[in-house]
């Protein structure tokens, strides 16, 4: 069974976690083929944004598939590692817009991909948690890189250090979510949200993404160069 099912609609691909009877667990398949189709993604000329969804009704990842734990000898585990941070440093690559449109349980994994994309929509009925530390571990697939630059160090230990659950509003007020809607509109709400950005250009859209995601790691100066390099080449001219 395809663990990751891919689609391309009005120039809008839908990347779609598909182990429902299990919450949409993170398994090591479901790592590889999400590698493969995000590497599609990038590579397909007609697909302008992309969105991430969770197949099945009880949620969008129920995190890392915990029945796999133990079960890999040292070495495939060491390379499925390696492979884990390609796959987050592939989503921070591509330069098209990625929307998460989540609904019901986001845990672990789940929030680590929903991090490193764009916009993150989520249902009214969404539910948040960070168990890593409650199971004795720690989170290994960007959670302590990528959540204090979207919500600050504090809001980020409270979650990895409490294995609190927190609802959509409440992730929302912290800046993990952008959107909040009813569960009915979430899809909606992402394609007409898919449909908005595919109207800025591929070129618009890739400079923007460039342009934040390398200044966030300059000094202010050096960003604000960044910045007005940007403009100038969207505009054919040399600074």
């Amino acid at each position: 069974m395809d663990v990751i099912k891919y689609s391309l609609n009005s120039s809008v691909a839908t990347i779609s976690l598909n182990r429902p009877e299990v919450i949409n667990a993170f398994s090591i398949q479901m790592r590889d083929e999400l590698y493969e189709y995000m590497r599609l993604f990038q590579d397909d000329e007609e697909a302008k944004v992309a969105i991430i969804k969770g197949n099945g009704e009880r949620g969008f990842c129920a995190g890392a598939d915990l029945s796999e734990f133990g079960t890999a000898p040292s070495q495939i585990m060491a390379r499925n590692i390696r492979f884990s941070r390609d796959l987050w440093s592939l989503f921070l690559d591509i330069k098209k817009p990625i929307i998460a449109a989540m609904h019901g349980f986001v845990i672990g994994s789940g929030i680590e991909i929903a991090a490193l994309c764009d916009i993150r929509i989520a249902a009214e009925n969404a539910c948040f948690r960070m168990p890593e530390a409650a199971l004795g571990m720690i989170p290994a697939a960007g959670g302590t890189q990528m959540l204090p630059r979207l919500i600050g160090v504090d809001a980020t230990l409270d979650l990895l250090l409490t294995n609190r659950e927190i609802s959509a509003n409440y992730a929302q007020s912290i800046g993990l979510i952008d959107i909040v809607v009813e569960q009915s509109q979430i899809y909606n709400e992402a394609f007409g949200l898919a449909a908005k950005l595919i109207g800025n250009g591929d070129k618009l859209n890739a400079a923007i993404k460039s342009a934040v995601r390398a200044g966030f790691e300059m000094n202010i100066d050096s960003a604000l160069k960044l910045e007005y390099r940007t403009v100038l080449g969207l505009h054919g001219m040399k600074p």
